[in-house]
């Protein structure tokens, strides 16, 4: 029969004197306090594994800091998961690893990680912006509280503001990267399922409002108001390439001369700079050859086509041709981008191709590989296409007041 252990007493515990090894006194059902030479009473639990069956020790605390009572209740806390074949040990850790995770994954953290990914598959323009718009609105109210603890009111409540303030557009893309990270963070392990999911509908939906163009049969103005403008000669320059080759206003402000081909005739913008991500080939025609023959001297000899005025080492500003023509009265009119709906507008009335056009503007099909069949057998039409744009924007430009026709014929005459 085995040997039935007499449970302690607070006053044992209490006069238990250290010894010069330390000992053991039991309270039976494996629990036992632990008298070391210094004086310290450690509580213990020694159980048998429930899968190696190996005698293991679990630490309960101190005495006295953990009560006989409370000794006694972790002890019966740890035999109930035995008894469900959990180790108390194994349990514990993990108990200590999530609320280590708890801390430790916060928003900030978890956003920064995000980013890092999505970053490399945007433009560097567009990753900035992302990320200024997370340290501006977001990070301030959020970066310290850790994912798990992200609630849909709590996001809800420090958006209001803006919404309040009529950006409505600023909390759409708001709700959309924070989504992107719960997302991420679900993906990860890191939280179960995302909170966030359809606060977007709880705000109001920004108008949509195409971006201000210019009519075709108000090209000539346009040309007239550029060449008229008190502007710098690099301005006017880069305005009439985004014109000519149909580009983003980042994409053209941002040309290098390592990008033109001058023996195939063509302008390869890298992935790395395109909305899209992918290469983009612009065909050149007689007036944009002409365009970058005429800027060489100014900027041959360095990096970008179309340096910076401050810091000629650097691109002009993206915005720099949208200053310009706010300054020539076009402001509600037209903006750089919107050359591209007036070139897209133009072309379509003409009867090209709509798909020649799509693929001419770098829009991404959603088929991928049709897309990139599409880019490899419109090169050749492509050309024809943008050569009857440059041709019809100079003779909009009625010759004398267009910078590629007079470039083109100094060339010609220098020939």
């Amino acid at each position: 029969m085995a040997r039935l252990t007499k449970p302690l007493s607070d006053t044992e515990i209490k006069t238990a004197k250290p010894k010069d090894k330390e000992y053991n006194l039991a309270d039976g059902g494996g629990l036992q306090i632990r008298i070391k030479p210094n004086g310290s009473k450690l509580w213990l639990l020694n159980y048998s594994h429930p899968i190696t069956k190996k005698r293991q020790n679990l630490s309960l605390g101190t005495y006295p800091d953990i009560s006989l009572l409370s000794a006694r209740k972790l002890a019966q806390e740890a035999r109930t998961l035995l008894a469900h074949g959990t180790d108390p040990k194994a349990h514990r850790e993990a108990q200590i690893a999530a609320k280590a995770a708890i801390i430790e994954h916060t928003f900030g953290k978890i956003a920064a990680e995000w980013f890092e990914r999505k970053k490399d598959e945007v433009t560097e323009d567009h990753a900035a912006a992302t990320w200024r718009s997370f340290k501006l609105h977001l990070l301030p109210s959020l970066k310290d509280i850790p994912i798990s603890q992200i609630t849909a009111p709590m996001v809800i409540e420090f958006l209001r503001p803006i919404e309040a303030k009529g950006n409505l557009e600023t909390v759409k893309r708001l709700t959309q990267r924070l989504n992107e990270v719960m997302i991420y963070a679900v993906n990860t392990g890191l939280i179960h399922a995302n909170p966030l999911s359809g606060i977007k509908a709880i705000f109001k939906k920004p108008r949509k409002e195409h971006l201000a163009a210019l009519k075709p049969d108000e090209l000539p103005e346009l040309m007239q108001a550029i060449a008229n403008a008190s502007i710098k000669k690099v301005t006017r320059f880069l305005i009439e390439w985004q014109l000519h080759t149909m580009t983003r206003p980042n994409e053209a402000a941002a040309a290098r001369w390592d990008e033109i081909n001058f023996d195939e005739r063509i302008w390869l913008i890298p992935a790395a700079r395109m909305k899209m991500r992918r290469d983009h080939q612009i065909p050149l025609t007689e007036q944009t050859l002409a365009l970058l023959a005429a800027i060489k001297p100014i900027s041959g000899h360095r990096e970008y086509i179309f340096p910076a005025d401050r810091d000629p080492k650097t691109h002009s500003n993206v915005q720099t041709a949208n200053a310009a023509l706010k300054r020539m009265g076009l402001k509600d009119r037209t903006t750089a981008h919107g050359f591209r709906s007036l070139a897209s507008t133009t072309l379509n009335e003409q009867g090209f191709d709509p798909d020649v056009i799509e693929a001419a503007l770098a829009h991404t099909d959603k088929n991928q590989v049709r897309s990139a069949y599409n880019r490899s057998i419109y090169l050749d039409r492509r050309r024809e296409m943008m050569t009857w744009w440059s041709n019809y924007i100079v003779e909009a430009a009625k010759g004398n007041v267009s910078l590629a026709h007079n470039a083109r014929n100094l060339r010609l005459v220098a020939q």
